[in-house]
C-alpha cells in the first residue's frame, strides 16, 4: 500500500468556493465604505470651506461666490466639486458639493439661511443626500 501526501480534486473545489462565497459577501460592503469615505470628503470640504468664507466675510464684510479668493480652492480634490450659491446679501450663503466617483449623492451647507439639500439641517451643518 501507497502512502501518498496532497489534496484530492474534491477538497481543492470546496476551498475554493468556500474562497468565491467570501469573496462575494467582502465586495459589496467594501464598494459601501468607498463611497462613505467620499461623502466624509464632500463634507470636510464643505467645512474647510465654511472656515474660508468667514475668514473672508471678516476681511471683506461681504462673502465670496469663488472658491479661488478665498484661497481654499487649492486644498479641494479634482474630484470634489463645489458650488457656492450666490448671496443676495453679505448675511447668507450656501454651497453644495458633489464628488466625481460618487453618482446619486450631493451634500450642501447653509449659512444664514437653509441648507440647500436638507431644509431641516441646522445652520453650518454639512448635510448628504440620500
Amino acid at each position: 500500500m501507497q502512502n501518498r501526501k496532497g489534496f484530492t480534486l474534491i477538497e481543492l473545489l470546496i476551498v475554493v468556493v468556500i474562497i468565491g462565497i467570501l469573496a462575494a459577501i467582502a465586495i459589496p460592503k467594501f464598494a459601501k465604505t468607498k463611497d462613505k469615505a467620499y461623502v466624509t470628503a464632500m463634507k470636510s470640504n464643505l467645512k474647510n470651506l465654511a472656515t474660508a468664507e468667514e475668514e473672508y466675510f471678516s476681511d471683506q464684510q461681504h462673502y465670496t461666490t469663488d472658491v479661488t479668493s478665498t484661497g481654499l480652492g487649492k486644498y479641494f480634490t479634482s474630484t470634489t466639486n463645489v458650488t457656492i450659491v450666490p448671496a443676495t446679501g453679505s448675511g447668507w450663503w450656501t454651497a453644495t458639493a458633489t464628488h466625481s466617483q460618487l453618482t446619486g449623492s450631493t451634500c450642501g451647507i447653509g449659512f444664514g439661511t437653509a441648507n440647500p439639500t436638507v431644509s431641516t439641517a441646522g445652520e453650518g451643518e454639512p448635510v448628504c443626500t440620500p
